[in-house]
């Protein structure tokens, strides 16, 4: 399984308009190669080098349920699938918005081999959970961003 993005590439620096210092609007990503037998996709977006005064990584997007032959999640869109909360209690995109110093930003795409029961709001924790035992190919996709002074 694959995930892309037109906007920058792995390891790249991701563009402005998709930061908090721009249009804060999620970039255009590219799912391909999913396995036959994937019955859900899960999207997670997180900062590990924003932790949380609680010990967490900083997760700024947590979608699942989104269906398995999803290839295109467009520019600004959310895609179709229910939604957690992320770290700043977000349950839409948000954007890179380091404190300090060059951040890194990863894109973590999950095929299952069901659809999860969790409700609507749920932490990237509790999704880690439900997924256990559940994923069957995995894709990632990490971007940089260092906001300017």
């Amino acid at each position: 399984m694959k995930l892309t993005s037109s906007a920058f590439n792995t390891g790249g620096t991701i563009p402005l308009k998709y930061t908090c210092d721009g249009d804060n609007i999620s970039p255009p990503l590219t799912i391909s190669d999913v396995p036959d037998g994937t019955k859900s996709l899960v999207l997670i977006m997180d900062d590990p080098d924003a932790v949380h005064p609680t010990g967490k990584v900083w997760d700024h997007w947590i979608i699942w349920n989104i269906a398995p032959f999803t290839r295109e999640i467009f520019e600004g869109q959310e895609p179709r699938g229910v939604h957690g909360k992320g770290t700043g209690g977000n349950t839409n995109y948000k954007g890179p918005c380091p404190p300090d110093r060059v951040h890194r930003y990863f894109f973590k795409l999950y095929g299952l081999n069901t659809g999860l029961s969790l409700a609507a709001d749920s932490s990237k924790a509790e999704l880690e959970k439900a997924m256990k035992g559940h994923i069957i190919a995995r894709a990632e996709l990490m971007g940089r961003y260092e906001r300017k002074e």
